[in-house]
């Protein structure tokens, strides 16, 4: 097909900065149509396991079962083998009681205030029947510990200290049951690996060097500081403006307006790059944020065989409906 060249991409990927909460990328040689499936994937089709079925057994708090069943539902478990795991509405192995090594993993909790302090019942209560699936707090504790420090000082810092999931006075208790299992942030967002996933354009930036020359230095500066971050910045030795973050333009157009506004259009012109991209993307914990990208990659081809195996389905039918006829 004459022109169907634009269609025969391959991306490419640049990792700029990685942590395992936090990823920051470049996406180039593609479009907006595939940055965005790959952001709205990450967001909504990488699994991850959450508590997903409460059965409580004694509640004396001030919150009710529901209330808490929800709050349950919205700790993050670390989701290592998730896409490994099975749907538990595709399980063959079981009736959905969570008794399934296949698709579900089951979490304990008991405490009890036996005094006048006001106690926490935090995630580190939860006790799971599986080492690997772990509330996220929990697992970073034992992290910790196996770096070097013990199990308790490590839970007693401030960063993992656990998240509260009800406030217990003396004689209140709590005793239930809990079973986690395998889903997606499309069917609900507690099963969403990621807080943040962002994507912008490339800016191109390119100012007219004759026209900044006619400017004064206090006129620079005015217009440096227009920009509501800090995108330019005047070379002390020079006293030439420089471009000292291309990426921390917002395409708000305020330098653009500045520069309109001295009698000055044409003094910078802004472009997007249309086939590069920067992301930015966050983890709840639950999946690394690396491994949310590389499950995301793989969740899209998955529905990209899909789509193409169907495709094939449905010209074999009709090719055996034509009886074989040339189209």
């Amino acid at each position: 097909m004459e022109g169907g060249g634009s269609y025969h991409r391959m991306p490419k990927v640049r990792i700029r900065e990685m942590k395992d909460d936090y990823l920051k990328f470049e996406l180039r040689e593609t479009d907006a149509s595939m940055a965005n499936a790959l952001r709205r994937v990450m967001l909504a089709e990488v699994p991850t396991i959450a508590i997903d079925l409460v059965e409580i057994e004694i509640n004396s708090s001030v919150l009710n079962d529901e209330f808490i069943a929800h709050r349950l539902g919205l700790i993050p478990l670390v989701s290592d083998r998730a896409m490994e795991m099975r749907f538990s509405r595709d399980c063959d192995a079981c009736d959905g009681d969570g008794q399934c090594q296949f698709c579900s993993v089951e979490f304990h909790l008991w405490a009890r205030c036996e005094s006048d302090q006001t106690l926490d019942v935090t995630s580190a209560d939860l006790k799971s029947n599986d080492p690997l699936v772990q509330p996220v707090d929990v697992a970073r504790a034992i992290d910790a510990a196996a770096a070097g420090g013990t199990l308790s000082s490590a839970a007693d810092s401030s960063d993992n200290r656990g998240i509260i999931i009800v406030k217990l006075r003396r004689g209140q208790e709590l005793r239930l049951r809990a079973i986690a299992r395998k889903g997606i942030g499309k069917d609900h967002a507690k099963w969403s690996p990621g807080a943040t996933v962002t994507f912008m354009y490339e800016p191109d930036i390119h100012i007219n060097e004759e026209m900044m020359e006619s400017l004064t230095l206090d006129e620079k500066r005015q217009w440096i500081d227009s920009s509501p971050t800090k995108v330019f910045d005047i070379d002390p030795n020079t006293q030439q403006v420089v471009i000292v973050d291309p990426e921390a333009y917002t395409y708000d157009e305020e330098v653009i307006k500045k520069a309109e506004a001295m009698g000055k259009s044409g003094l910078v012109e802004i472009y997007a790059k249309e086939d590069s991209f920067i992301f930015t993307v966050e983890s709840t914990g639950a999946v690394k944020a690396y491994q949310m990208l590389v499950n995301a990659i793989d969740v899209l081809r998955q529905k990209l065989d899909a789509v193409r195996y169907t495709e094939d389905a449905d010209f074999h039918l009709l090719d055996e409906h034509m009886g074989g006829a040339a189209l």
